[in-house]
Order: C-alpha cells, then structure tokens, then sequence
C-alpha cells in the first residue's frame, strides 16, 4: 500500500518516542516514498509547565534518528489531537493542527505523472451499486484509462469493459497514473475481489521464481541466508518465498552495475548467505583485529522461488520480511528489499530456464604426492575417495605446492590414487624432496604397506600437497567441472 503514498505522516508518540512500528513504517517509508513529515502526538499528557522542553527534546531526538535517512532534516510538528483522550467531550479543541496543517500545505507537491505505457491500477476496495454494476475504486499505478477500455482483472484471469469511470464524485471519461478513481464494470461479483490489480489485459505475468537485485535493511538483524524462507512482498501479495543469494564473480566487484537489467551472460558466485559489512567485520575480528577495508560487491542478487505463484508487475519493489517473529520484540522484522529484474512463467522453470543462469561454487581440494614415478609424472592420494570415478576428472589441472603445473592422467590401483603428469618436468628440488621422503619411508618396514602408509602420515618432512581447483554451476544438468 505504501507505494501509492507521495507525503506520508510519521505519528510518534511524544511520552514515548520510535516504537518498533514507528521503525518499520520508516524503512517503509525509506524504500517507497520521498517525503515525509513528523508528528509527535498526546502532547497534552505532558504537563504544562515542562511541555516545551519536553518538545523540543523529542523533535532533537526525532532529528537525530532521521539524519542518515532520506528525510533528514523534515518538518517535525507538535499536536494533540484530541486533548484527554478518546472519552473527552467533543468540545476539546485539538492541539497544533492548524500547524500541522500549514506544514502540509507547504510540503505538499504535484509529482510528475506520465499516462504513457500499460495501464495497472491497485484496486483496494470493491462493491456493487443496484443498477449500476460493480465498483473497483483505487489509485493507478501506471498508464491510462478511457471509458469502454477492456481492463483485465488477472488474479481471476476475467477481462471486462469499463463501463463508467468516477473521481470524486465526479463522472470522468479518461484517468490517468497518480489518479485516485472508482472504474464501474458489469457482472462481475465484487465477493471475488477486495483489493489487488487491474492493467491493460495479458500485460501482468504471473510467476513462479524471480531474480531479484536486492539490499539488505540496516536495522534487520541477523543474516540473510541462502536457503532460507521470508515473507515475499510483490504489488499487493505477501507470500512465502525461498531465497537464494548471489553476487558478481570477485574480478567484477566493483564493476558499476547497470540499473534495472540483468545479464544472463555474466559468471556469477554463489554465496552461503548475503554479504554485508557486518557479517564480515566480526568474521575478520575474530581473526585479526586490524579489520581493513573488505570488499563487497557494488550489487547481490536473490533467486526467489515462490511457494504459490504471484501476479506483478516487471521490476515492481519486493520487500523480504519475518513476519512471523514476536510483534512486542524491539526488532525490525523488514530484512531486505529490492527490484524484480526477471520473471520466471513456466512452472517447470527449475528445468528450462534456471539452466541459463550461471551461478558457480568454487570447488578447491587438497591431496598429496605418494611418490615420483619418473620426471614427468608423480602418483597422488587423498584428492578422492576409493569410490569416487576418476575418469571424470582426467584432463583437469593441478598444482603442486612445490609450484608445478601437472595435470590428471587417469586413476592408479584400487584406492583412490591417480597419476599426474607434469609437462614441464619435475624441478630438481622437488624431485629430491620427494625421493628423500620416499626413502624415510621404505626403512619404516620392508612389505608392509600398512606400516609403510601409517609412517608416511607422520612424517615430519613437509609433504608436497597437490591443489586441484574449478567451478562447477549450480543449475548445469551435467555438473560439468570448469576451469579457467
């Protein structure tokens, strides 16, 4: 509802100051409206001779909470409006409203509308007239509408002519975004819908995932984790919806992003959770102390898979919360928000488009050098295990720590190992190393492999451990392993 409102009016209580709803609506606010203006009500519960004071320390704090917001420096105006309360007589003069209403006036501004484009319209209200037929009233998002329009009601699937059209009491012949109208349709039964969407007809998608570009809301706490489920707010639905958090591959961190698209040709990094400044200053902490400057990417995106599907609007606002976490905790239960960027239609998307999407995890094992076959080639263990198919990764790259590039030839015997070929040759020094090892070895017992194995394991010699790295898509069918 929030994203119909222009000004909107921020009620603080003035005896006790932001509430955890008065936060939320400001984060609201934040994301969906420009202007703002403050009111600290009940100020005749203050006792007179300390009112003023009491004033002016609250309409500092107030000024103080909003200085790193888009309202700072607001108008904040002090009101009662109504003196004693609820069971006071009617004869009570409200405090200040006079005030509060000079303040709007100069506050008050024509935004710029442009009747260009689908016409969508956020219906909330809707009702019969004996006679007349049925009456959708609410504000138009986007677009235009004339009388005898075809308007589709697409939560129902059901197209209807715009019979009559009135604003105000007013008959009118054309409406226009920014507009607040009633749109007089016939036999439709108003029991079928009490709010939601109205548009130009087949010009609303309903979806069953979406890739979302999102931020994290500062005052949410807690992380944002892949995997997890939020309460999804798109248009005028709030459904359940799984996350899944990526960002751009780390060489494109800081890549200016382009607003309002996204590129399916572009690598992108899977991430366990989104990545945020304070997620990783108390990682970094505990590690050392200096926390330098971290890099975070410029943007992160969100795969939403919905648990029912939802009718929006392309690039419409998606607010992520936890709703269901205690109303009277002192915790914001907003958690992230951000813009739809791409729909997903077709209920088998997991098959025919999340293929499209590259999202990679960086896979990196560690094994060690058995022993030198000849100059051009080592056996390696510990990199699988015995059941693992070797073949499948025969052809990738390895380094040794000793800094040789190698590459997998094939698996050797029974458990696990394979061999690696070096092409370069093995240096010298590694070779040497290598033999001294081997030597160590085959004195702890002569035949017995299992001595032999369990001495290698101890050995204080510094192995040379063998890194195998690539990256694997999340959503390829065949799992293929990639290297750069």
């Amino acid at each position: 509802g929030a994203q119909i409102i222009d000004l909107m009016m921020l009620v603080i209580d003035v005896t006790k100051g932001m509430q955890t709803q008065s936060a939320e609506c400001l984060v609201i606010g934040q994301i969906a409206c420009q202007k703002m203006v403050v009111v600290l009500n009940k100020i005749d519960l203050l006792p007179e001779g300390k009112r003023q004071s009491a004033i002016e320390k609250m309409t500092k704090k107030m000024q103080k909470t909003l200085e790193n917001t888009k309202f700072s420096g607001c108008p904040v105006v002090a009101v009662a409006a109504k003196p004693g309360g609820p069971e006071a007589p009617e004869s009570e003069n409200p405090l200040g409203v006079s005030e509060l209403i000079e303040v709007l006036k100069s506050q008050a501004y024509l935004p710029s509308r442009d009747p260009s484009g689908h016409f969508l319209m956020a219906v909330d209200h809707c009702f019969s007239i004996k006679g007349q037929g049925t009456v959708m009233t609410g504000t138009i998002l986007s677009g235009s509408v004339s009388l005898g329009d075809s308007v589709e009601i697409p939560a129902l699937k059901v197209t209807k002519k715009v019979k009559s059209m009135q604003m105000f009491h007013t008959p009118v012949t054309y409406a226009m975004q920014g507009d607040r109208v009633g749109v007089c349709v016939t036999q439709f039964d108003p029991k079928l819908l009490e709010r939601g969407l109205i548009c130009t007809p087949d010009s609303l998608h309903t979806i069953h995932a979406a890739i979302i570009s999102l931020k994290k809301i500062q005052y949410f706490r807690g992380a944002l984790q892949t995997k997890a489920k939020f309460h999804i707010t798109v248009g005028h639905e709030t459904v359940m919806g799984r996350v899944m958090f990526f960002s751009p591959a780390p060489a494109d961190f800081n890549e200016e992003i382009q607003e309002n698209v996204f590129d399916f040709e572009k690598d992108y990094l899977y991430q366990e959770e989104y990545l945020s400044k304070d997620l990783v200053s108390s990682e970094e902490n505990k590690e050392n102390d200096q926390a330098g400057e971290v890099q975070l990417p410029k943007q992160q995106w969100a795969l939403l898979e919905f648990e029912k599907p939802v009718t929006c609007p392309k690039l419409c606002l998606v607010i992520g919360s936890k709703l269901d976490t205690d109303i009277h905790a002192n915790t914001c239960r907003l958690a992230f928000h951000g813009v739809l960027l791409q729909g997903m239609e077709d209920k088998n998307y997991t098959e025919t488009f999340l293929p499209k999407l590259k999202v990679y995890k960086q896979k990196h094992k560690e094994g060690q050098v058995e022993r030198v076959m000849d100059d051009y080639s080592v056996i390696g263990r510990s990199l699988f295990k015995k059941e693992t198919n070797i073949q499948i990764f025969v052809g990738l790259k390895v380094k040794l720590s000793t800094g040789e590039d190698g590459i997998i030839d094939g698996g050797f015997g029974q458990s696990g190992k394979f061999k690696i070929r070096i092409p370069d040759g093995l240096k010298p020094d590694t070779k040497m190393l290598l033999t001294a090892a081997s030597k160590k070895k085959s004195k702890g017992g002569k035949g017995d492999m299992t001595k032999e194995d369990e001495s290698s394991k101890n050995d204080s010699a510094q192995p040379v451990t063998i890194s195998l790295i690539f990256k694997r898509y999340i959503f390829d069918t065949q799992k293929k392993m990639i290297q750069s």
